[in-house]
C-alpha cells in the first residue's frame, strides 16, 4: 500500500512515539528523536526516587506472594494426585484457620502497601515553600510555560516561553497545569509524574532533577491529530545559568530590525500584507519589548535562542529549514496545526520573516541551548 505524503509523515511520528510511551509506561524506558532517553527510572528526580523507593517493598511482597502460591499450588497437586490416591478422600465441612489465614494475609498485604503509597503521596504531593513556580498550558498542539514570580522590568507582565522550559537543577519546579481547549497531559518522565491539563481546572505537582540536560516531554493524553507531535523540551540548567537566563528573558526588548529584509519580516509580522490576504502575526503571537500581545499562538519572544519549532517537531538545523514552509502551510506539516496558511506571501516575504524572527534572541551569556547535554 502506497501513503500519501501527509499519511506517511502522520505515521513516521506515530510509530516511534508509542514505542517511547509504551515502554516509558513500562518502566523500561523508551528512545526519543536524538537519541534521548525516556525514563521513569531516572534517579537524578526524587520524586522518581521516592516511587523507586515505595516500589522495591511492593516487588518484594509480590515475589513472596509468587513463591507462596505457587509452593501450596504445587504441593497441593503433587500429594493429591489422582495416581496416588484411589479412594475417596476424607470429606470435612471446612478449615476454619486456613480460611482465616486466607483473608487475613491479603488484608495485611494490603494495609502495608496502603500505608507505603501514602507515605510517599506525602513526601512528593506538597509544594515545598522554596519551589519555583511555573504555570503550564497546553493547547492543540503545542505548550506555554509562564513564569508567575519573574515578572519584567516596568512591572507588568511576566516571562513566558513556549514549548521549552527551562528550570534549575537541585530546586522543586511547581508545575500548575491547565488546558485551553481539550483534556492534555505533562510528562516528562525524566523528571516526575503525569498530570493531565484539564480546560479550567488547575492542578500542582513537582518536577526536579540534580542533573543538567536537556530532556524530552509530551503530552500522554491523546487530544486529536498531532497528539503524537505534541512535544516539549525541558532545559535543566546550573543555577547560575538559570538565574542568567531569568534576568535576561525579564529586561527583554525584542531589537530593531537591522537589515531590510528583518524590517520588511518585522513588518509583515506586525501589519500583516494586504497584497498577499495575510493578517498580521502579531494578532496571535506576542513579543516581548513590542506591540505584538497576541495571547492565541505561542509566545516568540527570543525565538531565535530557541531550538525547536512545530512543539519539539524538529531541532536544530532541521528546525531552520522548516520555518519558511512552517510559515506558508503548517497544516501541511502538521496535521491539526490551527495556523492559517500564507500561501500568498512571497518566498521573499516568507524569507524576511524567518529573518526577522532569527534575530529574536538572549544574550550569549543567557542563552540555554548548548550549555547541557541532550539527555
Amino acid at each position: 500500500m502506497k501513503l500519501n505524503t501527509q499519511t506517511h509523515h502522520i505515521v513516521s511520528r506515530l510509530l516511534p512515539l508509542s514505542a517511547v510511551s509504551t515502554g516509558a509506561a513500562l518502566g523500561l524506558g523508551g528512545v526519543a528523536s536524538a537519541g534521548q532517553l525516556l525514563s521513569i527510572g531516572d534517579f537524578n528526580s526524587s520524586y522518581n526516587r521516592n516511587i523507586w523507593y515505595m516500589s522495591i517493598a511492593v516487588i518484594v511482597m509480590a515475589i513472596l506472594i509468587f513463591i507462596g502460591v505457587s509452593y501450596a499450588l504445587f504441593y497441593t497437586v503433587n500429594k493429591f494426585r489422582e495416581d496416588r490416591h484411589t479412594a475417596e478422600p476424607d470429606q470435612f465441612h471446612g478449615n476454619n484457620r486456613l480460611e482465616t489465614l486466607l483473608i487475613g494475609v491479603p488484608v495485611v498485604i494490603v494495609t502495608i502497601i496502603t500505608i507505603l503509597a501514602a507515605h510517599t503521596m506525602a513526601i512528593v504531593n506538597p509544594t515545598p515553600k522554596d519551589a519555583l513556580h511555573v504555570n503550564v498550558t497546553g493547547a492543540q498542539f503545542w505548550w506555554a510555560f509562564e513564569y508567575p514570580e519573574s515578572k519584567l522590568s516596568g512591572g507588568t507582565g511576566t516571562v513566558v516561553n513556549g514549548n521549552e522550559l527551562v528550570i534549575p537543577t537541585g530546586r522543586q519546579v511547581a508545575i500548575t497545569v491547565t488546558a485551553k481547549d481539550v483534556i492534555h497531559a505533562f510528562w516528562a518522565p525524566n523528571l516526575g509524574g503525569q498530570r493531565d491539563a484539564i480546560p479550567g481546572s488547575k492542578k500542582t505537582f513537582q518536577i526536579d532533577t540534580d542533573r543538567p540536560g536537556v530532556y524530552q516531554g509530551n503530552c500522554s493524553v491523546l487530544c486529536g491529530a498531532s497528539h503524537a507531535n505534541m512535544r516539549f523540551k525541558v532545559v535543566a540548567l546550573p543555577p547560575a545559568q538559570y538565574d542568567a537566563f531569568i534576568s535576561a528573558a525579564q529586561a527583554y526588548k525584542a531589537p530593531a530590525p537591522a537589515t531590510p529584509n528583518a524590517q520588511n519580516g518585522y513588518s509583515i509580522f506586525m501589519q500583516g500584507k494586504a497584497s498577499a490576504a495575510a493578517a498580521p502575526c502579531a494578532s496571535c503571537h506576542r513579543i516581548q519589548g513590542t506591540p505584538a500581545a497576541g495571547q492565541v499562538g505561542p509566545d516568540m519572544s527570543y525565538f531565535g535562542s530557541r531550538n525547536t519549532l512545530g512543539a519539539g517537531i524538529w531541532e536544530g538545523k532541521e528546525r531552520e529549514a522548516h520555518i519558511q514552509p512552517w510559515i506558508k502551510n503548517c497544516k501541511a506539516l502538521k496535521p491539526g496545526c490551527l495556523m492559517p496558511a500564507y500561501e500568498k506571501l512571497s518566498d521573499q516575504d516568507l524569507s524576511d520573516l524567518k529573518a526577522y524572527l532569527l534575530s529574536l534572541k538572549l544574550p550569549d551569556a543567557a542563552a540555554y541551548w548548548g550549555k547541557v547535554p541532550v539527555r
